[in-house]
């Protein structure tokens, strides 16, 4: 019995001894030399490096949005260029959002309504209260008094009354409906920026005429003729009449001789002072004409949105965007 138990003990440590020599060898097989082996799953894998990969994005090579457009200015009437200027984007150069801009048109329209219709109903319509005959016995038909709305002369059944039409709008929405509506003209080259002082003087060949005699018409006549051929002929040369959708001058303050002349061409453009612009005036006609100094009181009462309210430490730094900035001259 006991040579049997060892002859057994000797078989199994036989078969173990080659069973572990062949894990060896497997895993020799399995496993190069030359490959490194991690032995915690925690560990982070190797970078997978390779000669034909692209090289990391630099900070200077990532795109930036534009933070200044340039802007000229021309002088008026000959509408030549005068000097290059560097304008904010965000306040020249929005996108165009139509939902903004049909909200300040429309609180506009609805502002300016008077709202001052108003109608008699049955019992402010003067006269007497009483019946105007019998119920029965006459033949005819019943009736009240007279000022039912029934008959002529009588009270207005659910007639307007005075009312307020107006509706409201955020200032911040309001004022950026005013740089979108600026910066949808500058998009499409449709805003153009001359010098301070702009003036539509008469020409000094109307005062040659007038001392040759060669004018059959005198006096206001003869002025209205001439100031109205006089402005038709600037806006035409420079694609600001009729044929280019008319055109709306703005100017920082009344200017008699310009606003005159467009009083009288309604057809190929009009002029407005600053106070009396709206977004819907800059909408409408097919050139916006505007004087540096107009443009900048515009943007300036209407930049709520972007103006920073907190508290900088470098006090050098501007609390708003800058526009104006000459670049050539």
């Amino acid at each position: 019995m006991a040579t049997k138990g060892m002859r057994g003990l000797n078989e199994a440590m036989r078969s173990l001894s080659l069973a572990s020599h062949t894990c060896r060898e497997a895993a020799s097989i399995r496993t190069p030399t030359n490959t490194l082996i991690r032995s915690m799953a925690t560990e982070a894998p190797l970078p997978h490096t390779s000669p034909f990969a692209a090289p990391p994005p630099q900070a200077s090579d990532l795109w930036r949005p534009a933070t200044t457009v340039p802007v000229t200015i021309f002088n008026f009437p000959w509408n030549e260029p005068q000097r290059l200027e560097s304008w904010s984007s965000k306040h020249l150069y929005l996108p165009l959002r139509r939902d903004i801009l049909h909200l300040a048109v429309v609180f506009e329209g609805d502002n300016t309504r008077q709202g001052t219709a108003s109608t008699k109903t049955r019992y402010e319509v003067h006269g007497s209260h009483r019946k105007l005959h019998a119920q029965k016995g006459l033949g005819r038909a019943r009736v009240g008094d007279k000022q039912s709305p029934l008959r002529r002369g009588g009270g207005k059944t659910f007639g307007p009354k005075p009312r307020d039409f107006g509706t409201k709008m955020t200032r911040k929405a309001y004022d950026l409906a005013w740089r979108t509506a600026l910066s949808y003209r500058y998009r499409r080259g449709e805003l153009i920026v001359c010098q301070d002082g702009m003036e539509l003087p008469m020409p000094e060949q109307f005062e040659a005429l007038l001392q040759r005699n060669e004018m059959h018409e005198t006096g206001a006549e003869l002025e209205a003729g001439f100031r109205a051929k006089w402005a038709k002929q600037v806006l035409d040369a420079n694609d600001w009449g009729r044929r280019a959708g008319r055109s709306t001058i703005i100017t920082s303050t009344p200017r008699d001789d310009l606003f005159e002349a467009l009083d009288l061409v309604p057809n190929w453009g009009r002029a407005l002072d600053v106070g009396d612009v709206d977004v819907k005036d800059l909408l409408e006609t097919g050139r916006i004409i505007v004087e540096r100094e107009a443009l900048l009181q515009m943007i300036e009462d209407h930049q709520s949105d972007i103006n920073r309210n907190t508290y900088v430490v470098n006090a050098s730094l501007p609390k708003s965007p800058v526009s104006g900035d000459i670049i050539v001259e």
